[in-house]
């Protein structure tokens, strides 16, 4: 590990996940995540973002020196609960850069004003409005992180099971599996950087509003129990460290030909923090590698 990454992780676990632990007021969250964005995650220079619409669904594009016509589809964590495409234009930014393709970052609508299923429904929405405005479903590939890994893993399998499956898919520290089964959400309590495990309960319940606990288990919310007929190839990224490194792992039974890489005791979605921690460009690196071996080839290519 680097020392930025001993220096994230002494921050992180002595101060942000206590201010994690005791956060209530959900606007109030949503409010500091932007701010923290803008001010510590960075976006490449070359970079240009714009307001758009896909599908009906509100979001950002982001590029940052186009090669081809390849599409990033990329779903923002946040617990469906914060989050937007501002928070993660970075992200989406240092992916467009190494990888030559644009980004799309639908601004997918939110618990607790909207609870499941809206985010998937959103999703679903997004994907379809790019298949309209004319890219093949070979010029697409899924991403996202944390929660929003989870949701473009539901997406995926949705769209299997309709014969559009994007051309592949990669998420960093999913969130599959809101039953809660996972043995690393206790065993990794007290090793999380940034995710306290006992607010997760109190999180589902908020997504799920009005609906009962059983239903966590529908593939829409939970893709550890989808089915994914004949997937395209996908790549995986979470952390030893995680509580949500068995969500990541056990998609495995799912998806026997997924490439989940185990990266050591680093943050919750380590990549956002490219701007400072080079395991994040490593990540970024061998997912642009992974993007451009799904996408067509480019006259750069």
């Amino acid at each position: 590990m680097s020392w930025q990454a001993d220096l994230i992780r002494y921050g992180a676990r002595n101060w942000v996940r206590g201010a994690l632990r005791k956060t209530r007021d959900i606007p109030s969250a949503r409010r500091h995540f932007e701010r923290m964005a803008q001010r510590y995650l960075s976006v490449p220079p070359g970079t240009l973002a714009l307001d758009g619409e896909i599908g009906g669904i509100s979001g950002q594009w982001v590029q940052n020196r186009p090669q081809g016509t390849g599409v990033l589809l990329y779903l923002h964590g946040g617990a469906y609960m914060l989050g937007s495409s501002r928070t993660h234009a970075g992200l989406a930014a240092a992916l467009a850069q190494r990888s030559g393709a644009r980004v799309f970052l639908p601004d997918y609508r939110l618990a607790p004003e909207h609870p499941f299923p809206a985010a998937f429904e959103d999703a679903v929405a997004a994907y379809e409005g790019l298949i309209a405005i004319g890219h093949a479903p070979e010029e697409i590939v899924i991403g996202g992180d944390s929660a929003g890994g989870g949701l473009a893993l539901a997406l995926l399998a949705h769209l299997c099971a309709r014969g559009q499956k994007p051309s592949g898919l990669f998420a960093f520290s999913p969130w599959t599996d809101l039953t809660l089964t996972g043995a690393s959400l206790v065993t990794n309590a007290t090793r999380e950087q940034l995710l306290p495990s006992h607010r997760l309960t109190e999180t589902r319940a908020v997504i799920l509003g009005g609906a009962r606990p059983q239903d966590a288990s529908d593939p829409r919310l939970s893709p550890l129990h989808a089915t994914f007929t004949a997937p395209p190839p996908v790549q995986i990224h979470v952390a030893e460290s995680e509580i949500l490194r068995d969500d990541a792992l056990r998609m495995r039974g799912r998806l026997p030909g997924a490439e989940i890489k185990l990266a050591g005791d680093l943050p919750h979605v380590w990549p956002m923090l490219h701007g400072f921690l080079p395991e994040a460009r490593t990540t970024l690196d061998d997912t642009a590698r992974f993007i451009r071996s799904c996408l067509p080839p480019t006259d750069e290519s």
